[in-house]
């Protein structure tokens, strides 16, 4: 089965909506290396709307520009491109395509194609938590920026029952950033105070 990856810049506050004025200031070689690996390990890219708007006014300008950036911006257009919209869409930007249908059912087709090799969802945050709530969310790989937004679109909405995560990998990054990459778990086993209780320190 092919692993749906979902790859976020996200405060320490957790939000995920990203404003450049706390992201850019943090974006150095060390985020530039752990962004590039995560899309190394998808062939097809997930996207909601608003972040494919985003990289389809961009991206491929860039790679026209042919700057530093060109690679990566060629990367992204040769990868194909699953688009999640309620509208129709046309596209300029090659190798994309429009989910049809439940984009459940569209994700669990996907990740049984024995041809594709990973799925990443870069931002998209409403295409995480949907993916999140019906369990079919592999990794989480997340990029703590040392700031609290205290405003914006935050990861993790309200819901009814928590989501239990194993971190599988961390980095500190020189800027203070701290690159986690979690997968779901199992609840750990009911524990209430009396059983911790020998663990508390004195203070002496």
């Amino acid at each position: 089965m092919a692993k749906v990856i979902s790859t976020l810049f996200i405060s320490a506050d957790g939000v995920a909506e990203i404003d450049p004025d706390w992201h850019f200031p943090y974006f150095d070689e060390n985020m530039g290396r752990a962004v590039g690996e995560d899309y190394d390990t998808a062939d097809v890219l997930l996207i909601g709307r608003e972040t494919f708007d985003s990289f389809a006014g961009a991206w491929p300008d860039r790679e026209a520009a042919g700057g530093d950036d060109a690679p990566f911006a060629k990367q992204l257009g040769d990868m194909r491109k699953v688009v999640v919209s309620r509208q129709p869409l046309e596209f300029s930007w090659r190798n994309c395509e429009l989910i049809t249908g439940d984009l459940l059912d569209a994700v669990t087709s996907l990740k049984a194609d024995a041809g594709i090799r990973g799925i990443l969802i870069p931002g998209s945050i409403s295409v995480v938590q949907q993916l999140l709530a019906a369990g079919l969310v592999d990794e989480l790989r997340l990029l703590v920026h040392p700031v609290a937004a205290r405003k914006g679109r935050r990861l993790f909405d309200d819901g009814d029952a928590p989501y239990h995560l194993s971190v599988t990998a961390t980095e500190t990054f020189p800027t203070g950033v701290i690159r986690v990459i979690y997968s779901p778990t199992e609840a750990p086993t009911k524990v209430g105070y009396d059983e911790v209780e020998a663990q508390v320190s004195t203070g002496e």
